[in-house]
């Protein structure tokens, strides 16, 4: 991390925020003590497209899910929850 005055800043800031931008952390110094930091901008996360799985994914119907689970699955479920 690079550190620069105030009057450092303000005269080379293009090249403070190109660094900044490259990926370098910058700290600003007034009278010696941290006073801000140029970091670089977190890349935006992609948007949500909905519809991207249309036709490739399958679930069942209503029915289905809400149906009682069999005898054998609950019996697992039961002791796999006891100490």
């Amino acid at each position: 991390m690079r550190t620069v005055n105030v009057h450092e800043a303000k005269t080379h800031f293009s090249r403070l925020i190109d660094a900044a931008h490259a990926g370098e952390t910058i700290l600003v110094a007034k009278g010696g003590r941290p006073w801000a930091r140029l970091v670089p901008l977190e890349e935006p996360q992609a948007r949500r497209q909905p519809g991207v799985l249309r036709g490739r994914l399958h679930l069942p119907g209503p029915q289905e899910l809400m149906a009682p689970l069999p005898e054998e699955e609950l019996q697992a479920i039961e002791t796999s929850l006891l100490p």
